[in-house]
């Protein structure tokens, strides 16, 4: 269960450990987001499994510290997830944010921050679960595809749905052409559950993740999950 806002009225915004792996897209909207204050949030903490990652030149430039915590030094991933445990609590990390990191969290890990661990992913899940999502969506042949930020659970990528946008599959897409599309509405909806979350307005029940107050544009209590369709392809919902 996730309370109503545990900041004051007026109070600091919700602590940011952000996981990261690769270029950090994910990472500069969420940052974005912090800077121009359409959250309720901030970035305390930048981890990454790999040096060269160039989502810690992100995080330099936005003055936000980033740490390297290479998974290759230990023994196994629950070690390696008590380190990143001991990190994000150093930092008095509210909410633990993977954005683009390639490595499957623990148990170790979600214990110390319950419902307090999201990810997006680059599908409608429960649809394409794991990687290759968008290689998988056009060799199935679907019509719709689009991303999902969920809470993070024991089991890969099953967790309650906090949001999702829809992208329509057009029929000459490729790979990346899709991936692209997808990216763009992931670094929208990302910031938005956020925000949904710095606000209190996140309750779990089972599976569902019940979201109060939601106004959305096309009308009211568009929820449990937020359903939204990419901008530049309404014209598919008519």
């Amino acid at each position: 269960m996730i309370k109503k806002s545990k900041n004051p009225p007026g109070g600091k915004n919700t602590r940011l450990g952000v996981l990261v792996s690769g270029n950090g897209s994910n990472l500069q909207a969420i940052l974005d987001a912090c800077t121009n204050k359409e959250i309720p949030a901030e970035v305390v903490v930048v981890i990454s499994n790999k040096p060269e990652a160039f989502a810690l030149e992100r995080a330099k430039k936005a003055g936000v510290t980033g740490l390297v915590i290479e998974h290759n030094r230990f023994s196994n991933r629950e070690d390696y997830d008590l380190e990143l445990v001991k990190v994000l609590k150093n930092y008095n990390v509210d909410l633990v944010v993977l954005a683009g990191f390639m490595r499957v969290v623990t148990p170790v890990l979600l214990r110390e921050f319950p419902m307090r661990v999201i990810n997006i992913h680059p599908a409608l899940l429960p649809s394409f679960p794991g990687v290759h999502v968008q290689r998988k969506a056009l060799e199935y042949g679907v019509k719709f595809s689009g991303c999902t930020v969920h809470f993070v659970t024991e089991e890969v990528d099953a967790g309650p749905i906090i949001a999702q946008v829809v992208v329509p599959v057009h029929g000459n897409d490729t790979e990346q052409t899709l991936t692209e599309r997808i990216h763009k509405e992931e670094h929208k909806i990302y910031p938005y559950a956020i925000k949904l979350y710095s606000e209190g307005k996140l309750r779990v029940e089972g599976r569902r993740v019940r979201i109060t107050d939601c106004m959305e544009p096309d009308g009211p209590n568009l929820h449990n999950p937020v359903v939204r369709f990419a901008n530049n392809d309404e014209k598919t919902r008519k």
